[in-house]
């Protein structure tokens, strides 16, 4: 049973549609594309108001599926927003309402992704100050800049498993070296220690996603950079789910015609499209999920 072709979600929920863009990661919107072939909102970006939608009245169809199967599906938060936006035109209700919605469908596991996680704690107070047990909460990070900026405020925020979308990945990542404003120490974002072992949080990252970008004008992924994420996560022994390549491959991966792209030190990429070039990496399919690692 599924309704998204998101490979880590069996389903999507919209609970407003819309969003503004915020940093490299957003130059290619696959929402904003979307939107405008679909026409569902009136526009995107600082001056278009979000559009409030109806898909909430799946969830209880969802929620009694799963209970009948004893199965967890996992549902995908504002896939087409972004639930740490503070725009002006998001009624303070429909937080509200989402508050109450994962509240109710306690079969759901509600995945919360944001590029903003630092309007969580004001957006959200009543769920900072009781997170509900099927609430994931992850942030976007396609580069070390936003990695040092998003990731310590996604680790003050108390859901049960923490999670990053590096997607689309536009350069190395290196997450057991976290720059810390104000000093020299770097932020281990796997344990939440600094260089000198003093914990900042009490947490670290419980699952890392990675992926290319897809879409005309994508932008090619240097494959050690996705090797050296897994094997960061394999050292912290933290799951790694690897959801594409997107429109350009390894030359190693996937054999045949298609455009090349070569990196500085030579490493090459070709552009077969997203569907031609698969989800393994060096040939092995990383579709690894998480469990809580910490116990309070």
């Amino acid at each position: 049973m599924a309704e998204t072709k998101i490979e880590w979600a069996h389903f999507t929920y919209n609970p407003w549609i819309g969003c503004t863009k915020v940093s490299m990661a957003c130059d290619f919107c696959y929402a904003e594309t979307e939107n405008k072939f679909r026409g569902w909102a009136p526009g995107w970006g600082p001056n278009a108001p979000r559009y409030r939608t109806k898909t909430r009245v799946n969830l209880p169809k969802w929620n009694r599926a799963a209970a009948e199967l004893g199965v967890r599906y996992r549902v995908f938060v504002a896939s087409l927003a972004d639930v740490g936006d503070n725009h002006r035109s998001i009624d303070p209700a429909w937080r509200r309402q989402l508050v109450d919605d994962v509240r109710a469908n306690r079969n759901l596991d509600f995945l919360f992704l944001t590029k903003r996680p630092q309007n969580m704690p004001k957006l959200y107070p009543d769920l900072m100050e009781e997170w509900p047990d099927n609430v994931w909460m992850g942030a976007t990070v396609e580069n070390q800049v936003e990695a040092n900026r998003r990731i310590p405020s996604l680790l003050a925020v108390p859901a049960p498993i923490l999670f990053l979308s590096c997607e689309p990945l536009l350069e190395w990542l290196n997450l057991h070296e976290l720059s810390l404003p104000g000093t020299s120490r770097k932020l281990d974002a796997f344990f939440g220690l600094d260089s000198k072992g003093v914990a900042h949080f009490d947490r670290g990252i419980d699952w890392v996603i990675a992926g290319g970008e897809s879409g005309g004008p994508a932008r090619p992924t240097k494959p050690d950079w996705f090797r050296s994420l897994r094997d960061q996560c394999a050292s912290a022994d933290v799951p790694f789910f690897f959801k594409q390549w997107g429109e350009w491959v390894s030359v190693s991966e996937v054999a045949g015609p298609g455009a090349h792209f070569q990196f500085e030190d030579g490493a090459t990429v070709r552009r077969v499209g997203k569907n031609r070039s698969g989800r393994t990496l060096d040939g092995v399919l990383h579709d690894e999920f998480p469990t809580t690692r910490w116990v309070a």
